[in-house]
């Protein structure tokens, strides 16, 4: 029996000392592992790098790059600028640049002339036409995005519009209570987040980065283009010249956007009828010829069938 103890003790003994190794074995491993993997593993190659790239940056965007380059390299400067104008007007929409958007101009025309010509041909559509159709489907879709950008700029503006009274509100009490115009003016930007405190924020960002007051009003009425908003620009740049007090030129400002705004309403209010006049005439006259008129019917095809 005793024999037995003792071997059975010595087993016990065995096994934890085995565990405990094992344990201390197995962390050493995690702990070495990573530093040979670190220093013996083989860095990749550059054709490998290349292959984790999904397709779209492997074949699509180097297509997009000879396809902008080459639209960029055919079209006149001023039109270039025009379209950065416009991109600005419209708050750098999904942050496109030039070249970005004459490459949505120009794979818009490949996709609606591709179109126009599967149609012309699944139709058997005479030659002529399906000369023409691919090349005015191009016209057409180059066409779209330019009506989607000025979609983008009327909204934007219509924004900047409907927002400036209440600013001018908050400019004129901030500016009376004695806090700075640039105080003001990122009291504002805090406030609200719309079209004019984006506009207003950036007017603020190229004051910070140096450039003059004036200069930075002149680049907001600039890209804005919202009637409005340069005749706020101008007035306070000839405050700031004339050393007159900006606070009595908020406040005129401001009455001044209001009574714009009221009559924007009684304009729009004014118009409602005419515009109403169309749907009563299209939708709502049948409906009501067919009710007063309808019980009449079969009365006057039986006595004019019977005659």
């Amino acid at each position: 029996m005793l024999l037995l103890s003792i071997a059975a003790s010595l087993m016990v003994t065995l096994g934890i000392v085995l565990v405990v190794v094992g344990i201390y074995l197995s962390r050493r491993q995690q702990t070495v592992n990573p530093i040979l993997n670190a220093y013996g593993s083989r860095p990749p190659t550059l054709e490998e790098l290349e292959l984790q790239q999904p397709l779209s940056e492997r074949v699509l965007k180097p297509i997009k790059a000879q396809l902008v380059g080459l639209i960029s390299s055919r079209t006149p400067q001023s039109t270039l600028d025009d379209i950065r104008a416009k991109l600005e007007s419209a708050g750098n929409p999904n942050k496109l640049t030039v070249a970005d958007f004459l490459g949505i101009k120009g794979f818009a025309a490949l996709i609606v002339g591709g179109l126009a010509l599967f149609f012309a041909t699944a139709y058997d559509a005479s030659i002529v036409v399906q000369l023409l159709a691919p090349i005015g489907g191009a016209y057409v879709g180059q066409m779209l995005p330019g009506y989607w950008l000025n979609g983008k700029i009327s909204a934007r503006q219509k924004e900047v519009e409907e927002n400036l009274p209440d600013a001018l509100d908050l400019l004129t009490i901030s500016v009376e209570a004695g806090m700075g115009f640039e105080g003001a003016i990122g009291k504002v930007v805090d406030k609200w987040d719309n079209a004019l405190t984006e506009e207003l924020g950036r007017m603020l960002r190229e004051q910070r980065m140096g450039v003059s007051r004036r200069d930075s009003l002149r680049n907001l009425a600039q890209r804005s283009k919202v009637p409005d908003l340069s005749s706020f620009a101008a007035a306070i740049i000839q405050a700031d010249q004339l050393g007159v007090s900006i606070a009595r030129i908020l406040q005129i400002q401001s009455e001044q956007m209001r009574m714009k705004r009221r009559q924007r309403a009684e304009k729009l209010a004014a118009q409602a009828p005419l515009k109403m006049t169309f749907p009563m005439v299209l939708f709502m006259m049948p409906a009501l010829w067919i009710v007063i008129l309808g019980p009449m019917v079969p009365y006057m095809a039986q006595t004019f069938g019977g005659g």
